[in-house]
């Protein structure tokens, strides 16, 4: 597995050549910096850690700004790890070396995107859960039409089952959707469009592996 960090831009769409309107997302996807690299004798596995996205040095802990320092980079907001880095990028995986989208990546690639989704807050069964609600007003049902129903029995187990789905938070969890195709690549601003929608908000953090 490969992959490489990136920074949602926003959502847009294009033609495909045989005339459909395909939505897809623009990514800014590195370049990142090998801030580690791991072996199987001194770690127990292999694994490359790259950082991606500038960070000022008085808001990073020090013995962050030691590990970046030793690498021979500034800090980095955002440090991911990715094990079992494909054989072809061994020479070019070396502590403090620059990886970028066109190298790991070519167009017509499939990829999945990891990130975390917005937060909705507290919301109801019918947002949260998909519930259909009650529906129309009949049998004495009155303002409920969203309500989540019966939610366990009577005198036994006289208790709520547990994970029962009700109301609660939503959203803000970590997202993964899987087989995006890379539509096209523009080496020269660092931008990936794949297409279909990628979690997380605007200006958040990807993680797109191979």
């Amino acid at each position: 597995m490969s992959g490489i960090i990136g920074k949602k831009v926003g959502m847009t769409s294009i033609f495909s050549a045989d005339g459909r309107n395909v939505a897809c997302t623009l990514i800014e996807a590195g370049p990142c910096v090998v801030t580690q690299v791991k072996n199987v004798e001194t770690d127990g596995y292999s694994a490359v850690q790259l950082g991606f996205g500038e960070r000022k040095e008085k808001n990073t802990p020090k013995p962050l700004i030691g590990h970046f320092k030793k690498a021979g980079t500034t800090p980095k907001h955002k440090v991911v790890e990715f094990r079992d880095f494909r054989v072809e990028f061994e020479g070019q995986v070396n502590l403090g070396a620059t990886v970028k989208s066109e190298e790991v990546f070519v167009e017509g690639d499939f990829v999945d995107a990891i990130g975390t989704s917005k937060g909705k807050g507290f919301q109801g069964v019918v947002k949260r859960h998909g519930f259909g609600g009650v529906g129309g007003q009949t049998h004495g049902q009155h303002n409920r039409q969203r309500h989540p129903g019966s939610i366990g029995a009577c005198s036994w187990p006289s208790r709520v089952f547990k994970g029962m789905r009700m109301a609660g938070r939503t959203g803000g969890d970590r997202v993964k959707v899987i087989n995006l195709r890379v539509l096209k690549i523009y080496p020269e601003k660092n931008l990936l469009l794949v297409s279909g929608s990628v979690p997380g908000p605007k200006n958040s953090y990807v993680i797109l592996e191979k």
